[in-house]
């Protein structure tokens, strides 16, 4: 049994890795504390649900993290790129309210019933991992975890891109002296984390049922693994992705009655062992 409950939380912490790495990728590059990227991820999974019905889940794969980068370049646009100035308490204000708004707005199309999305076929059967078994589907969604955070470190490590990116969250004003359009990479980060939001919308879908609230949990479970991270850093929020879905899944089964509590427990302990982060702020 202990290594079903060690896979679950592998499972959870890949899906945090997806979710989390975008959310620290627009902390790291715009200053700015989105509580809006809880919704991307709902509204990616609404989407992948209405385009997996007309099609197939594999189609709904690309077209919903398609959909949320296009909101995601619209969103640093015409939100984001304003308010890295602005205090945190408006930024906080706005986000969130972009939030319930488009908790409304998928409430308005899609209603308030609970949907599930069908395993695809090619990975609906099961595997023998150490005399149990488990769904391939969950297999596939540690694969994908693990491939958004190698894609996501070469890209930053070894792109011309990537340097600009580097480059623009350590000193935005210099970089941009340098001739880097600072503002165009920017939207580019914020519809590649966005896009990610939605691909763990749509990569949840299949094992978690969709709501107008879905967005809640997650986005709770994301913050917490950015600030143990270290706000703004990559490899940061990786580690602490896999360190929190290990925590859920075995505390869960061992320690119940303090489970819930957990994650914040360990990150209470981090900001004061190290207030940065385990990573620092650096993407």
């Amino acid at each position: 049994m202990l290594t079903i409950h060690i896979f679950n939380g592998l499972v959870y912490g890949a899906l945090l890795i997806v979710m989390s790495s975008g959310l620290a990728l627009i902390y790291g590059l715009r200053r700015v504390v989105n509580f809006a990227h809880g919704a991307l991820y709902m509204l990616g999974a609404y989407i992948g649900y209405s385009v997996a019905l007309q099609s197939n889940f594999w189609v709904a794969l690309v077209a919903a993290p398609a959909a949320m980068a296009v909101v995601g370049v619209l969103l640093d646009r015409y939100g984001l790129r304003l308010l890295q100035d602005r205090e945190p308490l408006s930024v906080m204000l706005v986000t969130f309210g972009l939030l319930l708004i488009l908790e409304d707005l998928v409430v308005f199309i899609w209603g308030k019933a609970n949907y599930s999305m069908f395993t695809p076929a090619l990975l609906d059967f099961t595997v023998r991992l150490g005399g149990d078994e488990v769904p391939a589907y969950r297999i596939a969604v540690i694969v994908v975890g693990a491939a958004v955070a190698i894609g996501l470190t070469l890209w930053l490590k070894l792109s011309r891109i990537g340097l600009f990116v580097r480059a623009a969250s350590t000193d935005p004003v210099t970089t941009s002296m340098q001739g880097v359009n600072t503002d165009a990479v920017s939207a580019g980060v914020v519809g590649l984390g966005s896009a990610l939001a939605g691909l763990a919308g749509v990569v949840a879908a299949p094992f978690l049922s969709l709501s107008p609230h879905m967005s809640s949990d997650v986005l709770i479970d994301s913050f917490v693994v950015v600030v143990i991270g270290g706000l703004g850093s990559l490899a940061g929020a990786f580690v602490a992705a896999l360190l929190l879905g290990m925590m859920q899944a075995l505390g869960a089964v061992y320690l119940p009655e303090v489970s819930v509590l957990l994650p914040f427990l360990f990150m209470v302990g981090v900001l004061i062992w190290k207030p940065s982060g385990l990573a620092g702020t650096r993407i």
